[in-house]
């Protein structure tokens, strides 16, 4: 019988609803806590979950948990986890640590009394005399001490999720996938629905969009740590890349446009697209905002425009804000979804949200200001 484990997703904060909704809808039981979804699941769940959670940062695997107030608890209750399950006798285990709020506030001791611990038991249970050969596949462990409460965890995915394989160019202050998928998600945005960017960048939000309009698995074009480890059956992995292929629509018709005011930004977003697989299925404009045109009625516009701090400045980003409220005044059948740290938002667009949604963009607090649209048949 296939061996259950339990797995963490970690996640950017405000958005664990939607990476634990994700979860749920490949069939598994997730509950929710601060940064992170977890759940009970099936080995097999480790290549599903790395292939289609579009919002998760990592899927980590839970090795242990534990009270650790002492150097000693530390070494003794991590010597006692079963390592030998995961990582094989070749196998590379470097470790990483945080301490929040907890006795053992030395990352580094910590990381090298983990570090020590696991090569003892390994040693034991595989008969080396003397140092592990660390030549193998790659098994990443993190300590994290929060409180005095330790979670050893083997980070199954390696690059983080976002990195799906299609980014070969970004501009100054990409929008990482991860979060223009969830930004996607937190609409009711639907592939027969018309939807536009006209801030799109390096085209990270039209191109999710199509990933998720066609029904693409996001983490198809790259590859995990844990391809390479000995308890996951390679059958599995073959199976999930046969479901992705299975489920992926790729007759669905898109009609997805991303602007920019940089022709630099509309060949990066040309050439990310091209490398995604999605060749002709999103239209590239060069445009400003004041320029938009709006064909169609009952369309999403969803974008990451510039806040005034990283890019460009307040009085130019107020502009722009106020250019898209006068073109969308006149579509009330579209929905809008803006994500800015822009404090006048709201006044500046000349409307007031629907909806508005904490988000954290990286390291920047952040507004999600929605705008359900009015729906005509």
């Amino acid at each position: 019988m296939e061996q259950d484990v339990t797995l963490i997703a970690t996640a950017a904060m405000g958005l664990e609803s939607i990476v634990a909704r994700e979860i749920n809808q490949l069939g598994y039981e997730a509950h929710v806590e601060d940064g992170k979804v977890v759940f009970q699941a099936p080995v097999s769940a480790i290549p599903r979950c790395n292939l289609w959670l579009r919002t998760g940062d990592r899927v980590k695997l839970l090795v242990g948990r534990f009270n650790a107030a002492t150097f000693d608890d530390l070494f003794e209750s991590t010597k006692a986890l079963p390592w030998e399950q995961f990582i094989s006798e070749e196998g590379k285990f470097p470790v990483s640590g945080k301490s929040v709020k907890s006795t053992l506030y030395s990352v580094p001791d910590c990381q090298a009394i983990v570090k020590k611990a696991i090569a003892e038991r390994l040693k034991l249970k595989y008969g080396f005399a003397s140092k592990m050969p660390e030549t193998g596949a790659m098994y990443k462990v993190e300590v994290a001490i929060h409180k005095d409460e330790a979670l050893l965890t083997l980070d199954t995915s390696g690059s983080g999720l976002h990195k799906r394989g299609y980014r070969v160019g970004q501009g100054e202050a990409p929008l990482k996938e991860t979060m223009a998928a969830a930004l996607i998600l937190l609409t009711n945005w639907k592939p027969d629905s018309p939807l536009v960017d006209p801030f799109c960048g390096s085209g990270t939000i039209p191109i999710e969009a199509a990933l998720i309009g066609q029904n693409i698995a996001p983490g198809f074009n790259r590859e995990f740590d844990s391809e390479n480890w000995n308890f996951i059956k390679s059958r599995f992995w073959d199976e999930a890349f046969e479901e992705a292929e299975d489920e992926a629509n790729y007759d669905q018709k898109l009609d997805i446009i991303g602007s920019d005011i940089d022709h630099k930004m509309i060949k990066i977003s040309n050439d990310n697209s091209k490398e995604a697989g999605l060749g002709e299925l999103i239209s590239w404009k060069q445009m400003q905002v004041k320029d938009l045109f709006i064909r169609k009625g009952n369309g999403y516009l969803i974008g990451n425009p510039p806040y005034g701090q990283r890019i460009g400045d307040k009085k130019g980003a107020a502009a722009i804000y106020r250019d898209l409220g006068r073109i969308m005044r006149d579509h009330p059948t579209w929905s809008v979804y803006i994500m800015t740290a822009f404090d006048e938002f709201e006044k500046q667009y000349g409307i007031k949200a629907t909806k508005k949604r904490k988000l954290f963009n990286g390291f920047i607090q952040t507004n999600y200001y929605q705008y359900f649209g009015r729906k005509q048949s």
